[in-house]
């Protein structure tokens, strides 16, 4: 039989909050984190509006003389990570060491640093190149300084699967808890590509929101106004244990992770399919020994591209059944905190839990005109209280890549 997974903390940075308070106030009172962009000057692009983070201080959590060795995708992790381990309060041991794996899903990677260090390299000449380039930007990093800093000696690796990156580092660090090869996973998923590159590749692909001069209105998935994604960065991060090793501990469980299904569309490298992340709900709750009509909430991908969000509706009715999807609630939450990329399902399945512990569904704000095609209880505005005892976590990415997470109430 396999073991059971539960999580019993989480930390986050991201365009609402720099810590788990904070962002779930934000995602209450339906508050956007999108802002137009400061980083560089975005005048002469189609798009200059972004979720950044703000008011991070590296100094709270990291020395000053790493600081300088780690791109931001690296900081956001180490934060999300410390705050999730204190949630937890998991004291990684000596002796716990090997039984505790990292797993930081990211989908990008160092992308400022590429960019800064591509352009040293054309001005100045290779030799000005950091020596600490390429552990600055490969995607890895982030699962191995976590691993470095808290004595983490078991499975230590990055899944990059675009936006489906941090939803499959969730579930395969599930999964290698349930095999039986660690105790403790530290898992999520982690970005920080708000540069003028990425700005300037996104919109010639003209998957970017246009919006200007209305940030905070710009991310407005299932709208009939719609008109693409905002590029977001940050952190989510789960402290996920084996149910008898939480309980032998007296830890706090808040969840239990009972589902996990993947999928690819098998279709396109970036139009969606409805069969695939149909296949991947229904994976999901097949594993997890369910039925769609057991469903009460669904944080869903939600980019709010038109036709990715009716993909995606159309999907989940396909596999809980048409009964079962008029009851379910759904939201997107990217309508305030914008598109994390390899980070979305890290922070997204954040507050989908505390949407679990505090019986509220999320809003999907920005909604003026409702789509038609959107018939479903998408959860328009405004909060609204449910007992959630199961929900599910999508994410899809480029490349036609799915992944749906199960969490149940214990």
């Amino acid at each position: 039989m396999k073991k059971r997974v539960v999580v019993t903390g989480i930390g986050t940075i991201n365009p609402l909050g720099n810590d788990v308070k904070t962002t779930w106030e934000s995602i209450s009172q339906g508050r956007s984190g999108i802002s137009t962009i400061t980083r560089f000057d975005a005048s002469g692009f189609p798009t200059q509006i972004a979720g950044e983070v703000k008011n991070f201080e590296p100094l709270d959590y990291i020395h000053k003389k790493e600081i300088k060795k780690m791109d931001m995708f690296i900081q956001y992790a180490i934060a999300a990570c410390q705050e999730a381990l204190n949630h937890s309060n998991l004291e990684i041991t000596e002796e716990l060491g090997p039984d505790v794996g990292v797993c930081i899903g990211v989908g990008i990677g160092g992308l400022p640093e590429i960019q800064r260090s591509s352009l040293i390299v054309e001005e100045r000449g290779p030799s000005k190149i950091s020596p600490f380039f390429i552990p600055m930007s490969i995607s890895n990093m982030a699962s191995g300084y976590l691993s470095i800093l808290y004595g983490a000696k078991g499975y230590s690796a990055t899944t990059t699967s675009a936006c489906s990156s941090a939803n499959h580092s969730i579930g395969d660090a599930a999964r290698i808890i349930e095999r039986g090869d660690a105790k403790v996973m530290i898992a999520g998923g982690s970005e920080s590509a708000i540069t003028s590159l990425a700005i300037a590749g996104f919109g010639s692909m003209k998957a970017l929101s246009r919006r200007n001069d209305e940030p905070e209105r710009a991310s407005r998935p299932y709208d009939t106004d719609r008109d693409g994604f905002v590029l977001s960065e940050g952190c989510g991060v789960l402290i996920l244990e084996e149910m008898e090793f939480a309980r032998s501990r007296g830890a706090n469980m808040l969840v239990e992770i009972t589902g996990y299904g993947v999928s690819s569309d098998a279709f396109h490298i970036t139009k969606p399919s409805v069969e695939g992340p149909t296949l991947a709900i229904q994976k999901a709750l097949k594993d997890a020994c369910i039925s769609g009509e057991e469903v009460d909430y669904i944080n869903a991908h939600g980019t709010a591209t038109p036709s990715g969000d009716i993909n995606e509706l159309n999907a989940i009715k396909k596999a809980l059944g048409d009964k079962a999807a008029q009851r379910v609630s759904v939201s997107s939450t990217k309508s305030m905190h914008g598109h994390l990329l390899g980070g979305a399902g890290g922070l997204e399945s954040v507050i989908t839990i505390m949407a679990m512990l505090n019986g509220m569904v999320p809003p999907t704000i920005n909604i003026d005109q409702l789509d038609p095609e959107c018939d479903l209880d998408i959860t328009p505005n405004f909060t609204k209280k449910r007992e959630i005892n199961v929900s599910l976590n999508n994410s899809f990415g480029f490349g036609g890549t799915n992944a749906t997470l199960v969490f149940q109430k214990i």
